[in-house]
Order: structure tokens, then sequence, then C-alpha cells
């Protein structure tokens, strides 16, 4: 029963309040295409002015974080992948699912030690993380394992709802079930170029911040 519980602890912490960090990380980043570097900070200083807005972030953010990837890698682990057996949509997608949860689980580490980090140990400001991700996505290397990290972030989190809502009996029945799958498909691209959109808008020379702050991501990054 104890591993029944924390599956199911860890399904819902993969909803909320992890789902809807997702979602707000995308549309904080996403104001980077639409209204530029402006927009961005705008969005950023709003929610950084949010009181107790550190005790927020550890009980929704990194604590919900810490043990759905370290639970999740020990169910990936343990996980029998029936692929090349039956080869079928839901155990392909079971398989995705678990390979894409280790790969978000390692980008959001490197992703947050880039950003919030180092804003945290005093590195770079608030102000100055539109021109630490203009740094990196620059990079044609780096920005390609955005893109990688980016996907595999959107399509673990759309691909976990549609399995949230069978496993906690939302949609019951196969017509529901492959309706939400269809609904979460197309969730998962419409996040995935809104993403991409935001990187590709980090790279416009409006992010590019002064030197000394390329001084600090190559210290980051080496």
């Amino acid at each position: 029963m104890n591993g029944y519980y924390s599956r199911k602890l860890h399904s819902l912490l993969g909803i909320i309040p992890l789902g809807a960090f997702f979602v707000e990380h995308l549309l904080t980043n996403y104001q980077a295409f639409e209204r530029g570097k402006e927009g961005f900070d705008s969005a950023v200083n709003f929610l950084n002015s949010m009181p107790l807005v550190f005790f927020l972030e550890l009980f929704l953010i990194w604590l919900p974080l810490l043990y759905h990837g370290v639970y999740g890698l020990y169910i990936a682990y343990q996980a029998k992948n029936n692929v090349g057996h039956y080869n079928y949509s839901r155990n392909i997608r079971f398989t995705l699912q678990r390979i894409t949860g280790v790969l978000t689980f390692v980008f959001v580490i490197w992703h947050m030690y880039d950003t919030r980090f180092q804003v945290a140990i005093g590195q770079i400001t608030h102000e100055q993380l539109g021109g630490v991700m203009h740094e990196m996505v620059t990079n044609p290397l780096i920005f390609a394992l955005y893109v990688i990290g980016i996907i595999s972030a959107s399509f673990h989190f759309t691909n976990g709802l549609w399995a949230f809502m069978v496993s906690w009996g939302i949609t019951v029945g196969p017509r529901a079930q492959r309706i939400s799958s269809y609904i979460c498909m197309g969730l998962f691209v419409i996040m995935s170029v809104m993403f991409i959109m935001a990187l590709t808008a980090f790279r416009g020379s409006e992010f590019q911040e002064v030197s000394a702050i390329g001084e600090v991501i190559q210290t980051v990054l080496s």
C-alpha cells in the first residue's frame, strides 16, 4: 500500500503544483517573444515581488520537484517496458514518459542552476536573466540541447496529464481516454512551439547584456 500512495503522490505533484509551475514558466518566458525584453522583465519582476515568494517556491516548486524527480527516477529504474513485445500506443507512451522524465529532470536541474541558483548566490540579478538566456541560446549546441529539454518536458507534462486523468478516474472509458489523448497531444505541440518561440526571442539583440554578464555565463558553463 505504501507504494500505491507514493505513486499517487508522485502523480498528483506532477500536475499540482508542478504542472501549474510549468505553465506559469511557459507564459512568463513567452513574454520574451510577445513583448520583448521589457515584457519578460516585467513578468519576472511581478513573480518575484509576490509576498513570501521564497516559501512559495520552496513548498510549491522545490520540494515537490525533488520528490517527483527522485521518485520518478526510481519508477523509471523499476519500470518493465514491453514495447518490443507489445508495440501499441500505451506501451510506447509509457516508455516515452519514463525517458522524457529522466531527460526533463536533468534539464530542469541544469536550467535552474544557470538561472535561479545564480540569482540566489548573487552572481546575477533578476533583471539580467534575459541576458543570461541570450548568452546561452546563442550557442548552437546549447540551443539544440534546450530544444530537446523543452520538448521532453512538454511531452512529459502533457502525457502525464493524460495518465493522471486516467489513473484518478477523471476520464473513464475508451472514448473519453481517446479524446483526452488528442487534447493532451495537441497541448504538447502548442506548448513546445511556444517554448521554442520564446527561446528564439532570447537570441535577439535586445537581450544582449554587457560583456561582464557573458563572462559570468562562461564561468558557469565551463
